[in-house]
This record gives C-alpha cells, structure tokens and sequence, in this order.
C-alpha cells in the first residue's frame, strides 16, 4: 500500500523510474510500464510507524556510475531531525528492503533535507532544506560525495520561502530551486561561498522541478 509518494528519479537508459514513498517509508522503482514495482529499502511498517516522521523517505537522486542511490528522512517539521543516507540500487544478496547491511547513513541533526541532485563533475551532492531559518533552514546546501561519507557541508543560498525541489544544469553550472511560496530561483553552483538566489519565475505554490537538456 502507498503512503504519500513524493520526488522521481527517471533512469530513461534503464527503464526504471525510482521514488520515495513517505508515509509509506520506503524506496521504490517499477518498469516504465508499471510493472515489477519494488522496494528497495523499507524504514517503517505502514500504517503504525506513519507518525514517526524521522523514518519518512522524501528526496532521491541515483549514481548511476558507482551503483548507488541516496535519499533524504527529513523528520519532524523544524526538528533538526533529517538525515540523508545512501545505499546500492540494488538489494545485496540475502538483503530485504527492512534489513541492508549496505545503508549508510551520511549526515544527521539536519534541519529537515528534502530533494537531492549530484552535479558529477565534481562529485557534489546538492540538497534542499525547508527547515527553521536559524538553524540554516530554507537553504540550498552541498557536500563532497568520496567513499567514506559526505565531506566539505557547505550552505550555498539561503531564504527560501519553504525550500523543496532542487535540479541542476550541470553543463551550464546551474541550481535550480523551488518553493513553497511559488518562487523558481537559480544560482551559479560554481560559485566557491555562500551566495544569493536570483528569481527567475513566481508561479504559486511549487514543490518539485526537473530542468531537461534539450
């Protein structure tokens, strides 16, 4: 059964589309037909453990070229509670979805982290956070993705108007963000410090985005 299901990763090469399942706490994909829809990793049991927010799944973002998806339990609102972890696409021989020896939990006691991008050019996780202002809520942020863990955090712009999907343009060095309070911004990722956002749109009340290279 579903719960909420929220951000989608499309691996086109592949035939898979990938999501997360909120309240119903897991990590998803299926055929582009609809068909084998799987879990791949499970946080809770639906319905009793839907009011534990720390165990519900949101953001996703695939590396495909290291055999690895990442995602965000973003926790309670404004609780410092949000974590992003990662683990293989695929299920380790003998694994369940509710029982992967290969999850890593790579940063914790963050805001509440909701969608996620790689730029793989340089190896950086990027992430949206709608969480309280003073605790570097409402930002887009980055990190070093190596082998051991996320590495190098750094909080790129800030005053978002409840931060939620973020999508880059690799080629052309670009964020793009949204938020709950109806804004499109964009910001130069090749930027070294902390930065503002220009507003490149105000449409209502937006939630996820994905910038395609055409």
């Amino acid at each position: 059964m579903a719960g909420t299901p929220k951000e989608l990763v499309l691996d086109k090469e592949g035939g898979h589309l990938y999501w997360c399942d909120r309240e119903g706490m897991r990590v998803m994909r299926a055929r582009l037909d609809g068909t084998e829809v799987t879990e791949l990793v499970r946080t809770g049991n639906f319905p009793e453990d839907t009011g534990d927010a720390t165990r519900h799944c949101v953001g996703i973002v695939l590396d495909k070229a290291n055999g690895r998806v990442y995602w965000t339990q973003k926790g309670p609102p404004d609780a410092g509670e949000g974590r992003i972890f990662r683990a293989g696409i695929e299920l380790p021989p003998g694994a369940t979805p509710d029982r992967r020896p290969d999850v890593e939990c790579l940063l914790a006691d963050l805001p509440e982290p909701i969608d996620l991008d790689i730029d793989h050019r340089d190896t950086m996780l990027y992430w949206t956070d709608r969480g309280d202002d003073t605790h570097d809520g409402n930002t887009l942020n980055r990190a070093r993705i190596t082998a051991s863990g996320l590495v190098d955090r750094q909080v790129l712009a800030r005053e978002l108007k409840e931060g939620i999907g973020v999508s880059l343009d690799s080629r052309g060095r670009r964020a793009f963000v949204t938020d709950l309070g109806g804004n499109v911004r964009e910001l130069n990722i090749d930027t070294k410090h902390e930065s503002h956002f220009t507003t490149v749109a105000h449409l209502g009340v937006l939630t996820g985005i994905d910038y395609a290279d055409i």
